[in-house]
């Protein structure tokens, strides 16, 4: 980062904490893309990860403070940064969230938040300079995840590193009678992770971003006008360099936050996920399947099958205390 780049910088050490806030001025691809201003990919260790928290809304800060220090808390975790995508948010505000955030955290792992040079979804895939792990976590503000969960998926990643891992599985499918592509759910097979949480390799950034010419670039417009499909067009970029589907596993404990689904609705009314805010949500992401399809000229997304947990249960039922449970549970 020049001096050019950068308008301002705030650091405060106190003996429990450090933050920091940047405020960038909005940045060409390429500056992004100079690959040799990016560290190689030798040098990145393989023994923690990077988180990447989508942030956008003031409201969900109390959440956001929640989630960040379950993440700064995991001694897989190297750094935690909240990439904040509002460009209306006022610095001063951003001091306040930082200050916040990191004073409240009882993790090692240092807690930043960094404003977007955009308000495009594509940002959330920009590579950076400062990433020093070989995986990265990119992942929504209000998803609430169990710490075991969380080291149990980057397990499952070091065992599978050229593939994506996650939590939330969604399908791809071809409607035979409209003769186009659709997005859905199966209960027995997937080829999409969302980005609520999604664990990958660091040069899959590089890779989303910089390469794959006008084709990718004509993709990444895509995802400008939909306002949408990020993650669609990740799984489709990872599939097409390994000819493998994701890798989803189970959690002890997820909590979403945005699912409308909740009771009483959302945390947020005003500021859900775009799945909550739109009724055509559904046929919005098959619509991204069917033009990532047509400029990309091939449809890599695969199917995977299957869940990774960490632990089984006995499934043979016995009676215990009158009652017919299984085999393994104390009454």
């Amino acid at each position: 980062m020049t001096t050019g780049q950068l308008i301002f910088i705030l650091l405060v050490v106190a003996p429990s904490y450090f933050f920091t806030v940047f405020s960038l001025r909005p940045l060409s691809g390429d500056r992004y893309c100079d690959i040799n201003k990016l560290p190689s990919p030798k040098s990145l260790r393989s023994d923690q990860f990077t988180v990447l928290i989508n942030g956008y809304s003031e409201s969900r800060i109390p959440i956001l403070k929640t989630v960040t220090s379950v993440y700064s808390s995991s001694p897989s975790v190297a750094a935690v940064v909240v990439l904040w995508g509002n460009p209306n948010t006022p610095t001063e505000t951003l001091v306040e969230i930082s200050h916040n955030l990191s004073i409240s955290s009882p993790g090692d792992a240092p807690i930043t938040v960094i404003r977007q040079p955009s308000s495009s979804l594509n940002a959330r895939f920009l590579p950076r300079q400062w990433i020093s792990t070989r995986a990265v976590v990119i992942c929504d503000d209000d998803i609430e995840i169990d710490r075991k969960s969380i080291e149990f998926a980057f397990n499952v990643w070091r065992n599978n590193p050229e593939q994506l891992v996650g939590l939330f599985g969604r399908s791809h499918e071809i409607d035979l009678i409209n003769r186009k592509w659709i997005y859905t759910v199966h209960p027995d097979r997937y080829s999409i992770l969302l980005t609520k949480f999604m664990l990958m390799k660091t040069e899959y950034l590089y890779k989303y971003s910089c390469e794959g010419g006008a084709r990718m670039a004509n993709a990444r417009s895509i995802v400008e006008e939909m306002s949408n499909c990020e993650d669609i067009l990740m799984n489709f970029v990872v599939a097409n360099e390994t000819s493998l589907g994701p890798v989803l596993v189970g959690a002890k404990r997820v909590r979403d936050w945005g699912d409308a689904r909740n009771d009483g609705g959302p945390v947020d009314e005003v500021a859900v996920g775009l799945s909550s805010r739109r009724k055509d949500h559904r046929k919005r992401r098959g619509d991204c399947i069917q033009e990532f399809h047509r400029v990309l000229g091939k449809m890599p997304l695969r199917y995977s099958y299957g869940k990774m947990i960490d632990s089984i249960g006995e499934q043979g039922l016995c009676e215990k205390g009158g009652k017919l449970v299984f085999c393994d549970k104390q009454i």
